[in-house]
């Protein structure tokens, strides 16, 4: 099938992650796909954002700004119609975006299915973290997407529900959780005798919940050695709190890890954390820990639970109950035969449910027949 690919990231990260993997599976199944998304994009170094529009929103505050965002559907949709024209595509596929409409618009101009994946409600995340000045209409905007979509991809059953909730039909609501390349995965060998090593891969943020696993780490008297992989707003005050308390014989900030030396940074870690996570999301960091063996810790909430099974796949522990995830820590270091069943299992897991890239891609054609 002939594929445009509708997109407008601006960074690139875990964004970027899912939009080249999928673009890279339609193609391995034999599927000709073309992508549209802003120039700049492309020039963009992986972990960063495009310099030139941070400075734009710096100059544009609040309205003006959302404003701008709506105005670029203008060069948006002629760069998408002209794309459709040349290149006559089967359907757009599109990663939801906020105030993005072009695809919305070119797909009613010329008739052809519109496939929109959606990974997160983000008026409302915007309005509650990103200090959304035109809630209303960006309410508006997202009603209007999601609507005129023939099929939704929702990552996560929960966020499925906030879909369907705005007047989305349930039968065009399809639930396809985030995924992972496992060839790029080897399976993992027996774990070496040493202290546990606890892990995090990320983009180190405040609300990733690092900061209660250092307070437990100081105030524990085992030591763990606790590996800390992402840049972020969030690491500086992090390093600060390391520092503070002494632990920087055990605590280590690795920086940014290049997209293709995660298996091996995985493979060195023993407990992988999750220790927060919103309510809908569908976190890569979980599927690359599974596909990498790893023993993993997270909260236990219904969208986790839609990937994970406690104690068959992971340990899960009550959300904020630091206390409670610092125990499940101490078990999983004091039990290398139960990482190594948790771990196994959850690489199992990803090959059962086809929790991968290939088969998002298979399921998403799949939509399509009648």
């Amino acid at each position: 099938m002939r594929i445009l690919y509708s997109h407008r990231i601006q960074s690139r990260d875990g964004q970027s992650v899912h939009v080249e993997d999928l673009v890279a599976a339609f193609r391995a199944a034999g599927h000709e796909v073309l992508v549209v998304g802003p120039a700049f994009y492309q020039s963009t170094g992986f972990g960063a954002e495009t310099t030139w529009v941070a400075r734009l929103r710096a100059l544009l505050p609040g309205a003006l700004g959302e404003l701008a965002e709506l105005g670029y559907n203008i060069p948006a949709w002629w760069r998408l119609r002209r794309a459709a024209r040349d290149f006559n595509p089967d359907f757009i596929y599109e990663r939801y975006n906020l105030y993005y409409l072009a695809g919305t618009w070119v797909a009613r101009q010329r008739k052809i299915p519109f496939l929109v994946e959606v990974n997160s409600p983000l008026a409302e995340e915007r309005i509650a973290h990103g200090g959304l000045q035109l809630g209303g209409l960006a309410r508006w905007a997202e009603r209007v997407v999601w609507r005129a979509a023939d099929r939704v991809f929702a990552v996560t059953a929960v966020l499925g529900a906030r879909i369907t909730a705005v007047g989305v039909a349930p039968d065009r609501v399809v639930i396809t959780p985030n995924g992972i390349d496992l060839a790029r995965f080897p399976e993992r060998p027996p774990a070496p005798v040493r202290r546990a090593v606890l892990g995090f891969i990320g983009f180190v943020r405040a609300w990733h919940g690092l900061e209660p696993v250092i307070e437990a780490l100081a105030a524990s008297t085992d030591r763990f050695d606790f590996i800390v992989a992402g840049e972020g707003p969030a690491r500086p005050a992090l390093e600060a709190m390391v520092a503070a308390h002494g632990l920087g014989d055990c605590v280590r900030f690795a920086g940014l890890v290049p997209r293709e030396a995660v298996p091996g940074f995985l493979a060195g870690i023993d407990i992988a954390l999750q220790p927060r996570a919103v309510d809908y999301a569908s976190p890569l960091k979980l599927f690359e820990y599974m596909a990498a063996g790893c023993a993993i810790v997270a909260p236990d909430q219904p969208n986790l639970r839609e990937i994970l099974v406690d104690g068959e796949t992971a340990l899960l522990f009550e959300p904020e109950n630091w206390a409670a995830l610092w125990a499940c820590i101490a078990r999983l270091a004091a039990d290398p035969a139960l990482r190594g069943r948790l771990g196994s299992a959850a690489r199992a897991e990803i090959i059962r449910r086809d929790l991968t890239w290939a088969g998002n891609a298979r399921r998403v054609v799949a939509a399509l027949a009648p």
